[in-house]
This record gives C-alpha cells, sequence and structure tokens, in this order.
C-alpha cells in the first residue's frame, strides 16, 4: 500500500480513525485478534512499543497482520523496529525529550534503513505527557505536566513549522488515565496537522471525550491485550462522533 499519510489526511477530514498499537512481542492469538479488530471497525494497525523487539518476530507480526489488508505502520521503539514488510513508518522526534538520542540521534541512525526499506516516512512531533510511562522514562521526556496545555501547543506548533506532517500527544503505555480533554481541544485548535492521542484509554467514554475534544487519532494498546472485549465499545463511541 502507497500513499499512507495521503489516506490519513483524507480520512480525517470524514472522522476520528481508530489504531490498534501491536506489541509485536506479545503475539497471543495474533491472527484472530487481527480478523476481530477488522471486523470491528479498527482503521490501522501501529506496530512496534518495545526496544528490545526481534527482527524475526517483528518480520512475522507485521506479515500475519498484512493479510487483513489494513493498514500496517511501524511505530519504532529504537532503530531495530524496522522492517520492509510494512506500509510506513512512523519517523517520530519526540520534542520533549531531555536526550538528543530521541530528538534527531535514532531518526539519523535509522534513516538509511527506513530508505532501503521503501517504507513511506510519516514525518512526526512526539510529545509525552504525565504520567508518561515506558516511553517517557525511555525516552528521557521532560514530561509535559496535564495542566500546561500551554507547553503542549509549543512543541505541537513547533512540530508543524519544522514541517512534521502529524503530531502525536501520549500520555504512555499503561496510563492510569488519558491525556485531558482540554489539552486536546486546545492543542487541536492551535495546529492543522492531524492530532493523534494516545495512553490510558481503555474505555468507550474516555475514547468518545477524546474524540469530541478533537483528535483525528485515537490509539490504544494495552486494552487490546488486558480488556479485548472493551475494543468494540471504543470503536463504536469513537465512530459515533460526527465531525
Amino acid at each position: 500500500m502507497s500513499g499512507i499519510l495521503n489516506w490519513i489526511n483524507r480520512e480525517t477530514k470524514k472522522g476520528t480513525l481508530h489504531f490498534t498499537l501491536i506489541d509485536p512481542e506479545k503475539p497471543d492469538n495474533l491472527k484472530q485478534k487481527a480478523k476481530e479488530l477488522k471486523l470491528m471497525g479498527s482503521d490501522a494497525f501501529l506496530v512496534g512499543g518495545s526496544t528490545n523487539i526481534r527482527k524475526n518476530v517483528l518480520d512475522k507480526t507485521v506479515k500475519i497482520l498484512k493479510k487483513t489488508s489494513m493498514p500496517v505502520i511501524l511505530y519504532p521503539g529504537d532503530i531495530n523496529g524496522v522492517t520492509k514488510y510494512a506500509d510506513a513508518i512512523l519517523f517520530m522526534s519526540l520534542m520533549n525529550s531531555k536526550n538528543p538520542y530521541w530528538i534527531t540521534g535514532a531518526q539519523a541512525k535509522s534513516s538509511i534503513s527506513v530508505k532501503q526499506s521503501k517504507l513511506e516516512p510519516l514525518s512526526m512531533g512526539y510529545i509525552i505527557v504525565e504520567p508518561g510511562g515506558a516511553a517517557g522514562r525511555v525516552g528521557e521526556a521532560e514530561l509535559i505536566k496535564r495542566t500546561d496545555s500551554k507547553k503542549a501547543i509549543g512543541y505541537a506548533l513547533a512540530a508543524q513549522y519544522m514541517g512534521m506532517s502529524l503530531v502525536y500527544l501520549e500520555a504512555g503505555s499503561g496510563a492510569a488515565t488519558p491525556i485531558p480533554v482540554n489539552m486536546v481541544k486546545k492543542v487541536k485548535k492551535a495546529v492543522s496537522i492531524p492530532l493523534i492521542v494516545g495512553g490510558g484509554i481503555r474505555d468507550a467514554a474516555a475514547a468518545k471525550a477524546a474524540t469530541k475534544a478533537g483528535a483525528d487519532i485515537i490509539v490504544t494498546g494495552n486494552v487490546t491485550e488486558d480488556n479485548f472485549d472493551a475494543i468494540k465499545g471504543i470503536i463504536t463511541a469513537i465512530k459515533n462522533v460526527k465531525r
């Protein structure tokens, strides 16, 4: 599949999308889950989230997901999260990291393999908000306080002005609570590129609130592993909010 960014820009004008985050190192019933997620209405798969992904496991996971004919987008935790079998890769800069490696270093190291793999790079500003979870710890993020919407807006606008195509507000995998609705609303109002929101979205109410606040893409990950039955309600809630 080509033109993933064009697809995102086109589809998010119609309504909010749901992306399912799959960790390749947690492959339980992946074939069946992938089929069910497609039937439920999930729009694409993100693959990654772990810094210790084995290449053969990543390849196998992506090949299984590709059989659904849904877009498969890499969400790398580090430079080892690249495989030629996906459609695209979130080529992201962790905007509020204190370590230059996560802002431009890892990107420089992985850019050649991305080009060789003929993946579509989706440039993205990645912004981590409290509590931050593993992403915040590993990425050495200077976490944005949940009350500091102005700072989140600043990073999001900076990403847009530097030419990035997407911006992602992340509360962290396994976060007890999602990104504050007020922050989502203010960031969405400030930027003109698609806004992705993830972390802590575990039920239909949280998904609906983020969607109504302006999120263009909702990402769920842990709930897919811990409470798969909740996914249908989450997706339905997202799709029932009219633009």
